[in-house]
């Protein structure tokens, strides 16, 4: 089975306990540290938003969202958490234009082949606004292949940095590792990295 419909086929068959297991994971620094860097009622895109969870928070402090998520289930349940509508769509779809202030993929585009994530990289660059901001976050290591049902590619700081750097008209503002914040998962390790479009 392809990687990406094997992916998703396990967020459909354990849709329920996803999001009992994140939608109330404390990511009030990393948001703290993207929010930061956005104007004020600025315009955010969350690529893979899973529960719905980092949408709601940005609905709730004024900022204009936009929510996607690969799995269509996911989709239906964020619609119903955050009350607004949430499209299902292949990362690889994106093809917005100077769009968003900011642009949040948190744990999402982890899921992605190398290869592929490099093109949807350059996509998000392109989505962003002049000065616009992208978060991304990883699971920490050097590793890229199955895991648990799953296809992941881990990276390190360097990883981080690589990626970045090669998309034109993207700097590097801030790389950092954090524990997981989910119970029971606190020795877990996660790199993320926020990237400013050049003005």
């Amino acid at each position: 089975m392809p990687i990406k419909k094997e992916t998703l086929n396990y967020y459909k068959k354990n849709v329920q306990n996803f999001v009992k297991g994140t939608i109330n994971a404390d990511m009030g620094m990393n948001r703290g540290k993207f929010l930061a860097r956005i104007p004020a009622h600025g315009s955010i895109l969350d690529l893979g938003c899973g529960s719905g969870r980092d949408t709601k928070k940005f609905l709730e402090m004024g900022y204009a969202v936009e929510a996607v998520d690969g799995c269509r289930e996911l989709c239906e349940m964020a619609a119903a958490y955050t009350g607004i509508p949430v499209r299902q769509m292949d990362f690889l779809e994106l093809d917005d234009r100077g769009k968003y202030d900011g642009i949040w993929a948190c744990a999402s585009v982890l899921h992605l082949p190398y290869e592929e994530l490099r093109i949807v990289m350059a996509k998000m660059a392109v989505a962003l606004k002049k000065n616009g901001v992208l978060y991304v976050s990883f699971k920490y290591g050097d590793f890229e292949g199955w895991r648990n049902g799953r296809y992941f590619t881990d990276m390190t700081e360097d990883g981080v940095k690589q990626l970045m750097e090669e998309i034109k008209g993207v700097s590097v503002e801030e790389i950092w590792v954090t524990a997981d914040v989910r119970e029971g998962r606190e020795d877990e390790r996660w790199v993320n990295g926020v990237g400013r479009k050049d003005g």
